[in-house]
């Protein structure tokens, strides 16, 4: 038998702790910030490109070994906290992303900004779990609405932040870490004063035996929404990575910006659409998804073809709203089926193609770029983007 987890004490100067509201308030704020960092780094790959030389494919593995962080820390941590406790799995995610931020503002090299990654992946990984059951442990009537809407904000809102900070502020590849570091800080002092909901229990160290489970009845929704799924996330590992490149391709621009604003109207158009037809049906979702999945990514190949900037984001944004339908439908296709002993561990199935389609194609187009220039790699990720949209159409189709 493993044993057991010492059961967390609180201390005398933690007994007051925060209310429900302002506990979930907290836990929704930290995820965001987790998120904001994550797409932190994005407007400032250019820079780094220029000052170390190195190859796009080099930058795409930057992109990748945060998702393969990410995906490791949900696998083995993903039940952690209902073992030790909310509150220290939180304090100690802090810790690490604090850790990621102080690397990568003192980054000598390519080979460093790699180790920040991977420290800030699986710290992200640690996080998202128990930040999620806190806020829905806290507000179990708003908590999906908000797990759902958080990560999309933060992740427009640091790559927008990053890039404004670059263009008018001093130290461009520094700052903006020493200033979340700070953040960070701050709200990791506050974590110790949230409310612990998790009832503690042994088995914590058998709790970071990798589970993943896909039962029988749940494999048919998984694999026809499975195309839609990897065509989201790809294409935000493409814009992610090497977007800023493609907006100067576009642009002539070499302002850091534009970069900022391509993930934001992405992320932001994604919970738009999220926000506005969260209430349909989820073939709908799906349906919808692909297809503007499809029809954004022609019209932002369009753009990048005529050297329009209005046409190239006017692709992003209706890609964005396919971004954020395709991928609650597809949540909710997965989810229906499986009982609720069976979530757990198809979330983590789903999460493994979602994270893989986030980091392995990024890694191909990096490799193409540098071997068949940006806007021959666009051109071909776009066209399998769209191809696996139309699959995903015709299995829908099927289904219904």
């Amino acid at each position: 038998m493993h044993a057991p987890f010492p059961p967390y004490r609180r201390s005398p100067a933690a007994r007051h702790t925060f209310g429900p509201a302002a506990s979930a308030a907290l836990a929704s704020l930290l995820l965001a910030f987790f998120f904001a960092a994550s797409s932190a780094p994005t407007p400032l790959y250019a820079l780094y490109r220029e000052a170390w030389g190195f190859s796009p494919a080099r930058l795409t593995v930057v992109f990748a070994v945060y998702a393969f962080a990410l995906l490791a820390a949900l696998l083995v941590t993903g039940a952690l906290s209902e073992h030790a406790g909310r509150r220290p799995v939180i304090v100690g995610a802090v810790a690490l992303e604090a850790l990621s931020m102080a690397v990568f503002a003192v980054a000598p090299s390519v080979d460093a900004l790699m180790v920040a990654r991977v420290i800030q992946g699986f710290a992200t990984g640690v996080a998202a779990s128990a930040l999620s059951a806190t806020v829905i442990d806290h507000a179990p009537g708003r908590g999906a609405w908000l797990n759902s809407m958080v990560p999309g904000l933060g992740l427009g809102a640091g790559a927008l932040g990053a890039s404004l900070l670059v263009q008018f502020a001093p130290a461009p590849t520094r700052l903006v870490y020493w200033l979340l570091l700070a953040v960070f800080a701050v709200l990791g002092l506050a974590v110790l004063r949230l409310r612990e909901t998790a009832s503690l229990r042994p088995g914590g160290w058998a709790s970071l035996r990798p589970r993943v489970q896909l039962p029988p009845q749940v494999r048919g929704a998984f694999w026809s929404v499975a195309p839609v799924e990897v065509a989201v996330w790809a294409l935000g590992a493409l814009y992610l990575s090497l977007g800023p490149s493609l907006v100067r391709s576009v642009s002539g621009s070499l302002s850091p910006v534009e970069g900022g604003l391509l993930v934001a109207a992405l992320t932001f158009s994604g919970v738009l659409a999220t926000l506005a037809l969260g209430r349909q049906a989820t073939a709908v979702l799906v349906r919808y998804g692909a297809t503007a999945l499809a029809l954004g990514t022609a019209i932002s190949l369009a753009g990048l073809h005529a050297g329009s900037v209005a046409v190239f984001f006017a692709g992003v944004v209706v890609a964005g709203t396919g971004f954020g339908a395709g991928f609650l439908g597809a949540l909710r296709t997965v989810l229906a089926p499986a009982a609720a002993h069976e979530r757990a561990g198809v979330l983590a199935a789903f999460y493994i193609l979602s994270y893989l389609a986030n980091s392995l194609p990024a890694i191909g187009a990096g490799v193409a770029a540098g071997r068949f220039g940006l806007t021959a790699t666009a051109n071909g990720y776009g066209a399998i983007l769209i191809v696996l949209c139309a699959a995903s159409l015709w299995l829908s189709a099927r289904r219904a």
